[in-house]
């Protein structure tokens, strides 16, 4: 069975097929594929909007389905527990801004009594992932603004203790590997600290090598996740 990859642009698409020995372009319904081995390579665009869109096209176009979906990248680390150039696994995917804004504070979507905010990937899988790859392994927040201030990323701290990252796709594509009956799973290299916008101290290059070693790696790992192994975590 085949492993759909989900990042948001194509610097991002091009590190992982690098690693994985080159691809082939192939065009489907929504999306350009890249296919290198068992592995459908698709930059689906920023934010989870997009990302939820592009990977729903995908799968529901996929002429056999896949075994997982996994959404990867570059994204903001959570000093000093995920520093510049370092990986992080996700523990939880977690949709940190949708929901309310109320006097009292902000209320998750989960609060306001509907929807969900979260989606949890095979345990087995995230530590296997984690530990063939070097990666840390935490909760990596969703995002539709990245946090830009101090102020934002203590109010994320407060809100998501032990989160390790945030990106702005991992939900979406989530999302649509859920409704597809495909775990998911998110894979992040931290190219800059959540905080403070300060794009001197931005190591995106340093982020997407460390994205394309960390799928050099674990590409068995994922290949491997097949129905059987669905149900070990």
């Amino acid at each position: 069975m085949r492993v759909l990859v989900v990042t948001a642009v194509p610097a991002e698409r091009d590190a992982v097929t690098r690693a994985l020995g080159g691809s082939s372009v192939i065009t489907a319904p929504g999306a350009e594929l890249h296919r290198a081995g068992a592995f459908d390579v698709l930059a689906g665009g920023v934010g989870p909007a997009a990302a939820a869109a592009a990977a729903a096209f995908a799968l529901a176009s996929a002429p056999e389905p896949y075994a997982l979906v996994v959404s990867a990248g570059i994204g903001g680390g959570f000093a000093p527990a995920a520093p510049l150039g370092s990986l992080v696994v996700a523990s939880e995917i977690v949709a940190a801004d949708l929901g309310a804004e109320t006097p009292d504070g902000f209320l998750p979507v989960t609060a306001l009594g509907f929807g969900r905010d979260r989606f949890v990937p095979p345990p087995a899988l995230v530590r296997e992932a984690a530990d063939t790859a070097g990666a840390a392994i935490g909760p990596v927040l969703t995002v539709s603004t990245v946090t830009g201030t101090a102020a934002r990323a203590a109010a994320l701290r407060a809100a998501h203790p032990g989160a390790l990252a945030e990106a702005m796709e991992g939900f979406g594509v989530a999302e649509a590997a859920e409704r597809a009956a495909v775990p998911a799973l998110e894979l992040r290299a931290v190219s800059n600290a959540v905080g403070p916008r300060d794009r001197d101290a931005w190591r995106i290059g340093d982020a997407l090598a460390a994205l394309g070693e960390a799928f050099g790696k674990t590409a068995p790992v994922l290949e491997g996740w097949t129905h059987h192994d669905r149900h070990r975590g």
